[in-house]
C-alpha cells in the first residue's frame, strides 16, 4: 500500500462520505469501543481511527466485527476484533485481558453496547429489567473496573460513557432503558471523582433521536413526531456522536469530567 493510498483512505470512508484529513490527534492512542459492529459504536471506532489511535472492536459478532477491522485497515488505520459479551462479566474479563495482551494497554473507553427491551412498567417482566440493566449499566461498570488499571498505570486515561436522552427526561415503555442510561450518568459522575487524581478523565454523551438500526424499527408516524420534538429539525446521525466523543477522547477536553455531553439537536436543553 503507497503512503498516497493510506492518504486517500483516510480522507474518505464512513459508507463514502468524504472527512477532511484529521491531524491524528490520537495518535499512538489505543482505544476499546463496544458494541463496534454496527450503528454509533462503529462510526465511533472509524472516527477514532481516523483520528490516529489504534481501536479495539469489541462485540458479540465476530464476523460484522472482523468487516470493520477490514474496513480501518484499507483507509490506513490499525484495529483488531474482540468478540466480547457485555452481560457477561466472564465474557468481560476474558476480553479485557486479550485486548491488553494484544496492544499493550488501553487508554481510551466508549461504552456504547446496549439493548432494549421496551414495553410498558404495568406489563414488564424482571428478565426484561434485568437484562436491560445488566447490558447497559453493570457491563459498562465491570468492563470500566477492569480497564481502570491500565489508565492508572498510564497516568492518562478517557471513559466516554454511551447514554441517552432518555435517561435525563425518562420515556413511557422504557423504564428499565431509561433507569439503565440515568445510571450511566451517575456512574460517570462517580468515576470521576474517583479517578482525577490519575488524570483520567470520565464525561458521557447522551444522544437524541439518532438514525441507527435500533430506531429503524420506528414507523414513519412515530420518527415524524419524534422529529417534531427536535429543536434543529433533522434527525441525528451516528456521525455526529461518534465526533463528540473524538472530542472528549482528545486532549482538547482534558479539563472536561464528570460531564454530560448533550448532542439532541436540542431535545432536551438541562
Amino acid at each position: 500500500m503507497t503512503k498516497q493510498t493510506v492518504q486517500a483512505g483516510l480522507d474518505s470512508y464512513n459508507d463514502g462520505k468524504v472527512f477532511r484529513r484529521s491531524m491524528s490527534i490520537l495518535n499512538g492512542r489505543v482505544a476499546l469501543v463496544t458494541g463496534a459492529s454496527q450503528g454509533i459504536g462503529r462510526a465511533c471506532a472509524l472516527e477514532l481511527a481516523r483520528q490516529g489511535a489504534s481501536v479495539a472492536l469489541a462485540a458479540r459478532n465476530l464476523e460484522k466485527l472482523t468487516a470493520v477491522a477490514a474496513e480501518i485497515a484499507a483507509a490506513g488505520g490499525t484495529a483488531h476484533p474482540f468478540e466480547l459479551d457485555v452481560a457477561s462479566e466472564e465474557s468481560i474479563k476474558a476480553g479485557a485481558k486479550a485486548v491488553i495482551e494484544h496492544f499493550g494497554k488501553v487508554e481510551i473507553l466508549v461504552n456504547n453496547a446496549g439493548i432494549t427491551r421496551d414495553i410498558l412498567a404495568l406489563r414488564m417482566k424482571r428478565k426484561d429489567w434485568d437484562d436491560v440493566l445488566s447490558t447497559n449499566l453493570t457491563g459498562a461498570f465491570l468492563l470500566t473496573q477492569a480497564i481502570m488499571s491500565s489508565m492508572v498505570k498510564g497516568r492518562w486515561g478517557r471513559v466516554i460513557n454511551v447514554t441517552s436522552v432518555v435517561g435525563e427526561t425518562g420515556q413511557a415503555g422504557q423504564a428499565n432503558y431509561a433507569a439503565s442510561k440515568a445510571g450511566l450518568i451517575g456512574l460517570t459522575k462517580s468515576l470521576a471523582r474517583e479517578l482525577a487524581g490519575r488524570n483520567i478523565t470520565v464525561n458521557a454523551v447522551a444522544p437524541g433521536y439518532i438514525e441507527t438500526a435500533m430506531t429503524a424499527v420506528l414507523t414513519d408516524d412515530q420518527k415524524t413526531a419524534m422529529t417534531q420534538h427536535v429543536p434543529l429539525g433533522r434527525v441525528g446521525t451516528d456521525l455526529d456522536i461518534a465526533s463528540a466523543v473524538a472530542f472528549l477522547a482528545s486532549e482538547e477536553a482534558s479539563y472536561i469530567t464528570g460531564h454530560t455531553l448533550d448532542v439532541n439537536g436540542g431535545m432536551y436543553m438541562g
